[in-house]
């Protein structure tokens, strides 16, 4: 939009007239408002990340994996990709908390070290947002002749 003004410095009398340009809306369409990420968005950002690593045999402690074995047995309850993670999101920060379990055999300071950068690698690539800290508790080792605690489906 373009306003027609007077200045003073030419005066009404002398007909000199300058161009003066208003701009709406202030800047890049696309800086112009607010986005907010919830704690859970993150939290299964977090949650596909750490579990796409070799070496991570489950996420959570033992009692969240059984009550999440007998949810996913519920018809709607789905597999929670969340589980074992903990998100904390400010509006430019966030940190982490996972609980693990690890495969036997494996590094266990390897697996961390891996979880941690492709968890960082993910959240910051898709939200925008700086992971200050990734906290990995490991709560248990699978060994390779345990059962697992949500066997596969059976088909007929």
């Amino acid at each position: 939009m373009t306003d027609m003004t007077t200045t003073p410095e030419g005066g009404p009398e002398s007909g000199v007239s300058t161009r003066r340009t208003t701009r709406r809306g202030g800047g890049d369409p696309g800086s112009r408002g607010r986005t907010t990420i919830a704690d859970g968005v993150v939290e299964k950002i977090a949650g596909l990340a750490a579990r796409d690593v070799v070496g991570v045999h489950a996420m959570g402690s033992g009692l969240s994996r059984t009550f999440g074995a007998v949810r996913d047995r519920v018809p709607g309850g789905g597999k929670s990709v969340t589980r074992g993670v903990k998100a904390e999101v400010g509006e430019v920060q966030t940190a982490l908390d996972l609980e693990i379990v690890v495969d036997y055999g494996v590094s266990i300071s390897d697996v961390a070290r891996a979880v941690r950068e492709n968890v960082v690698a993910s959240v910051e690539r898709m939200t925008g947002l700086e992971v200050v800290e990734v906290n990995i508790a490991v709560s248990d080792v699978k060994l390779p002749d345990e059962e697992d605690e949500e066997p596969e489906p059976r088909l007929q």
